[in-house]
Order: structure tokens, then C-alpha cells, then sequence
């Protein structure tokens, strides 16, 4: 990809024809055809509420995480396709064409990646649907504990949240492939409705950045609460 200086936050402006959300829109799209047939081969996912997310403009959809079938999952039930940030980790080997092909983003969480930060907000500028698993890595899948980057990329972009909680992809094992939840077995998808990170004020502070994580982490606890609920998880 061609690198062109530029001014801004992220430290280099994109263009249209660099955009990640254009050159990698249709990689998505693959994607999210892949995920579809292997999570309906494999599980037997309950989704719930997809239409909430929008039919079309920038959307992040920030995810519980607590298995790594989690982004599979989400990518193979949600109504868009979708642009997941995955740890520079997982690129290895024949996964990162893989990866890179389906239009996902790697990034560095060691330190502040600029150029997943510009890949994202690319995708978001082109319209798409950015997944972010918020918590970071794989915990409980409480949304208990965010990072900043969910509030940065929703403030910075305007793009609305829409909350995300997958349950029932931890607990029990399956017994033919150690590590993945019983074949066959239903996993739930739960999409919440879609709501705005910033308080009015266009404020990209470090002050408003913080005020707008503690209103996220609310909306997605509350959101993983319900959805508990509603699913008897």
C-alpha cells in the first residue's frame, strides 16, 4: 500500500484510492461469505437484532470477547460485512495473506500503530463496519475493563456504536476439536442499538475521550446485561 505524507492525528492522510475501506471492501464481502459457512456449517448461531445495525454508512461494532470464535462468529452474522482490528499476533504464517485478503487490519497492540489507526478510520471514512473488541484481548467477556481506542475511533469519525455480545462460545468443549465450543451446539449473537460515543461537542481531548470511554462502558455493560437476560445466558 502506498504511504502519502499528510497532516491529522493519525500522523498521514489516505486517499480514496489508498483507503483499506475501498481496497479491501470486496476481501470483506468474501470474508463474510466464509464466516457464514463455517459458523452455520459448524454451530447453530441465534442472531438477534441485526437490524439494528445501520444498512449503510460508518459503524463500529464493539464485541465482548472471550473466545476467538467470537469475530468469526460476528463477521459470519452480521447484516454488513465487517473490518475486524486483530492483534499483529494472529497475522502469521499463511493466515496473514488470509487475513489481509478478507480485509482485516492487523495491529500492534504494544504501542500506538498509526497505521492501524489510519487503516480504521479509512474504513470508517469509506463507510464500512469496523469491529473492535474493546476489552483488547480475550477475558471474560464483560466489557469489565475498555481501552481508549473504541472512544477515539467513534469520536473522531462520528460513526455510532452498535454494542455487540456473543454468549455461549465459552463453557462447554467440543469433544471432536479441543478449544471450540460443541459442534452443532447454538451460540448467541445479540445486536443492541446503535448510539453516539460523543457529548455534542465535537471535543477530541483527552478529557472527552475519557468521559466518552465511562459512556460506552455503561452502554455495553448494560447491553451485555440484557442480552443475558433476554437469552437466559
Amino acid at each position: 500500500m502506498r504511504r502519502h505524507p499528510g497532516r491529522g492525528e493519525a500522523g498521514r492522510q489516505v486517499t480514496e484510492k489508498d483507503s483499506p475501506g475501498v481496497a479491501t471492501r470486496r476481501g470483506a464481502a468474501v470474508g463474510r461469505g466464509i464466516g457464514i459457512g463455517l459458523m452455520y456449517g459448524l454451530w447453530k448461531p441465534r442472531v438477534l437484532g441485526s437490524w439494528r445495525v445501520p444498512a449503510s454508512g460508518p459503524v463500529i461494532l464493539a464485541v465482548n470477547h472471550a473466545h476467538n470464535v467470537d469475530g468469526p462468529m460476528v463477521m459470519g452474522t452480521a447484516p454488513r460485512p465487517v473490518h475486524f482490528l486483530i492483534k499483529k499476533e494472529a497475522f502469521v504464517g499463511p493466515l496473514d495473506p488470509f487475513l489481509r485478503g478478507i480485509g482485516q487490519l492487523k495491529v500492534d497492540r504494544s504501542g500506538a500503530d498509526r497505521a492501524a489507526v489510519t487503516d480504521a478510520l479509512g474504513v470508517l471514512r469509506d463507510g464500512g463496519v469496523l469491529g473492535i473488541f474493546p476489552e483488547g484481548s480475550r477475558g471474560e467477556g464483560d466489557f469489565a475493563s475498555l481501552r481508549a481506542g473504541l472512544a477515539y475511533f467513534a469520536v473522531r469519525s462520528g460513526a455510532p456504536i452498535v454494542p455487540v455480545a456473543v454468549l455461549g462460545s465459552t463453557g462447554r468443549r467440543s469433544r471432536l476439536i479441543r478449544g471450540v465450543p460443541p459442534l452443532r451446539g447454538r451460540v448467541d449473537v445479540v445486536f443492541g442499538d446503535a448510539f453516539d460515543a460523543g457529548d455534542g461537542s465535537g471535543r477530541r481531548t483527552r478529557k472527552a475521550l475519557d468521559e466518552a470511554t465511562v459512556r460506552i462502558q455503561e452502554r455495553l455493560a448494560a447491553h451485555l446485561a440484557g442480552a443475558r437476560r433476554l437469552t437466559g445466558r
